[in-house]
């Protein structure tokens, strides 16, 4: 007599029949993205490699792919350009790029805190910004974050470019350590992650940055307005995944495990273990927010104003932006930190 129930052997094709297109089906909504970062470092962006780890991204139906280039005006250009769906500049190279009008938009402050700092070396007589004229400052690219940065301090100890200092491209980490022992310059825009590495050769340093100036955020994420208005599942899901990652590396409980992560995205940095847990620390200090009532990513209009002022101050842009509210969201942070 038929029971009606199917035989085994073909129950089983049927099921793996089903679980086949399940999987296809999951898989064609997977949705890939490219992210660009502007240097290598992945402690600097430990959040970005605890959500891939941690399989953040993948909960989030993102198959992230991440690019390293060189400085904030690549990842503007690889966004432009269609090359990377999101990118990681500072807000002064931003503005900038919006200024020659380029709409693209920050989403997402990652460091609330200034992630560089002007330093010197610590047995110099230079005790102030404005005792670097006649100097040549180093940066670690001609168009990057740190430009902007070093440019207001120095314009607000009264110095111009070009006629009381100059600035020298001598690039990040160990080849700033090098600008240092052979006096190319006197002092350096660092950011975090470039300081720990000429510490960790040899050479002690001193930060000369004024208070007020700390409080400029740093580097943060940001996509083009077209991305952003035809994908805001993505950067929806690419917050939230970003704000879960944030959480986990910042609890003490899961320092080693961060380093694995950061390790995994950037082998040849985690070989110093001393050192990456050294700068791990520094970076998780620039990435506790000043105010944590409003959630990971916030940006506060107020510091928005101060790069703007800034940069028009400097000569960075010619003049003020229209709009500059369309240079930047918090639509979605509320979102991201449910």
């Amino acid at each position: 007599m038929r029971t009606g129930r199917i035989p085994g052997r073909t129950a089983m094709a049927a099921l793996v029949a089903i679980a086949s297109i399940v999987g296809a089906s999951a898989y064609a909504q997977e949705k890939n993205i490219t992210i660009v970062v502007p240097n290598p470092s992945a402690i600097n962006n430990f959040p970005l490699h605890v959500a891939i780890g941690e399989g953040y991204f993948k909960e989030q139906g993102l198959n992230v792919t991440v690019e390293a280039v060189n400085g904030s005006a690549s990842v503007l250009q690889s966004m432009a350009a269609g090359q990377a769906q999101i990118g990681n500049p500072g807000p002064g190279p931003l503005l900038g790029a919006r200024a020659r009008g380029e709409d693209v938009v920050f989403i997402y402050n990652q460091f609330p805190k200034s992630i560089f700092g002007l330093v010197v070396k610590d047995d110099a007589e230079v005790q102030s910004p404005a005792d670097l004229k006649g100097t040549t400052v180093g940066v670690g690219t001609a168009d990057g974050a740190e430009v902007g940065f070093s440019r207001a301090i120095l314009s607000d100890a009264g110095l111009e470019e070009k006629t009381d200092y100059e600035f020298l491209a001598v690039g990040d980490g160990g080849t700033a350590a090098a600008a240092f022992l052979n006096d190319e310059v006197v002092a350096y825009a660092a950011a975090v992650s470039d300081a720990a590495i000429i510490e960790s050769r040899g050479i002690p340093l001193r930060e000369i940055t004024p208070d007020e100036f700390l409080s400029f955020f740093g580097n943060g994420w940001a996509v083009t307005r077209a991305y952003l208005d035809e994908n805001p599942d993505v950067v929806e899901g690419f917050g939230k995944a970003l704000v879960k990652g944030t959480k986990f590396g910042l609890d003490p409980a899961n320092k080693d495990k961060v380093l694995e992560h950061a390790a995994t995205g950037n082998p040849q940095e985690g070989e110093d273990k001393e050192f990456a847990a050294a700068l791990l620390t520094a970076i998780q200090d620039r990435m506790t927010p000043l105010d944590g009532s409003n959630g990971f990513g916030y940006q506060p209009p107020e510091h928005w104003q101060m790069w703007h002022e800034s940069l028009i101050e400097t000569g960075a842009i010619d003049k003020p932006l229209e709009d500059l509210e369309a240079a930047y969201t918090n639509d979605f942070v509320k979102a991201w930190n449910e």
